[in-house]
């Protein structure tokens, strides 16, 4: 269906609860999309995500990236008239997004059964990090606690070496991009049904589902995955090699590309060697096969490497540092970096969601809000409160 010129979340009105990141990357996501969203913050202290660093001039670099295009309305939630206030936007909107511990939504009168009372088309969605029911539902939860627990740190480092983490809150990540998916799917259900869903999403499930590779060995042979450095747990060689000037990666995953790495490195006869003709021959043989390709990739640059494997259609590429990324004409045709303002920075770098959408208008420059930047604009607008009765919330403290 051909876009008309509007963004695809246009008109959609998302209440912001949440705090650190799988919450505000979610809604950062959706935001991205052209929805409008209200990130409500406690006055003074803001968001946690204030606080982490990297910083540029006091600001948190870290909160200007996972809050982009939001509206800041600061609201005391420890105070009756912040939370009434609260449940009156809430009334105005299509989502609620929160990441409290579970229970505390609950306490503070803003939980899902409560605003649905108000808004009955409501869709409410609670991020947690073991969901909202189970035994360890009431357990802190933080990115690396996740990582440890779901299974991912077990088949993540060398394969004599400790569990480690991935280099990133991966946890965080998928557990938002989930509930961005999770929330649009709820939206597309509401059109057909007219009725809201209250949507349970938890990091330890989230991740846990994505690691399908260790899985299918799991549960269909009782076997444990296990940690085996950058080559793949099934398929060999995929695998990580160092030139003479840093690494690269290649992935052999058939018979095929097998014959086309072995013709790349000069040593074609190695195709119909015993030790390597199908993938289990070549997993018996891994120290020899990498002895072969390793000897090649020392003699030669990165660049050579991955010039010649991709000259014979190998699946290759070097390591690249972020900065890497960043520098490379691709990221810049790709769009990967976008520009942002912010009232103190001014122009500022943003990363948007990846996915293109043909046909929809050019992405607007987007705001990284300062706490309470839109508290006087957004409850004039929405709930239609004058100037006197804004000043006098400000007095009690109900607002910043």
């Amino acid at each position: 269906m051909e876009n008309k010129g509007k963004n695809i979340l246009e008109g959609v009105r998302i209440l912001d609860l949440t705090r650190v990141m799988s919450g505000p990357f979610c809604t950062a996501m959706l935001a991205d999309l052209g929805a409008e969203v209200i990130k409500i913050e406690m006055p003074g202290f803001g968001e946690e995500g204030r606080h982490f660093a990297p910083f540029k001039e006091e600001l948190s670099t870290y909160f200007m990236l996972l809050n982009r295009g939001k509206k800041s309305v600061a609201l005391n939630l420890k105070d009756a008239d912040g939370v009434r206030l609260a449940r009156e936007l809430a009334a105005t909107c299509d989502v609620v997004v929160e990441n409290f511990r579970p229970g505390v939504a609950a306490r503070l009168g803003l939980d899902h059964e409560t605003l649905r009372g108000d808004n009955p088309n409501l869709v409410y969605a609670s991020i947690s990090g073991f969901g909202q029911d189970g035994p360890l539902a009431n357990w802190p939860a933080f990115d690396l606690v996740i990582q440890a627990m779901s299974g991912l740190m077990s088949i993540t480092g060398e394969r004599d070496g400790r569990a480690m983490a991935v280099g990133e809150s991966f946890a965080d990540v998928a557990t938002g991009m989930f509930a961005s998916w999770g929330i649009l799917a709820a939206l597309f259900d509401r059109e057909r049904t007219g009725e809201g869903r209250y949507l349970d999403v938890a990091m330890l499930d989230s991740v846990f589902s994505m690691l399908l590779t260790g899985l299918s060995r799991q549960l269909y042979t009782g076997a444990d995955a296990r940690r085996v450095g950058n080559r793949h747990p099934e398929t060999y060689p995929v695998d990580s090699f160092s030139a003479t000037d840093g690494d690269f990666v290649l992935v052999g995953f058939s018979d095929g590309a097998f014959r086309s790495i072995v013709t790349a490195i000069g040593r074609p006869e190695l195709a119909d060697d015993l030790r390597f003709t199908d993938n289990r021959a070549r997993n018996a043989h891994e120290g020899e096969l990498r002895a072969a390709i390793a000897e090649w990739a020392a003699g030669r640059t990165r660049a050579e490497a991955v010039e010649a494997l991709q000259k014979a259609g190998v699946p290759s590429g070097p390591v690249w540092s972020l900065g890497d990324v960043v520098a490379s004409p691709h990221a810049s045709v790709r769009g990967l970096v976008s520009q942002g303002t912010n009232a103190v920075l001014g122009d500022i770098p943003l990363v948007r969601q990846p996915v293109h959408f043909h046909g929809a208008p050019a992405p607007e420059t987007q705001r990284a809000p300062l706490i309470g930047e839109d508290t006087d604009a957004v409850l004039t607008s929405l709930l239609g409160l004058d100037a006197g009765r804004i000043a006098d919330l400000r007095n009690k403290k109900a607002i910043a």
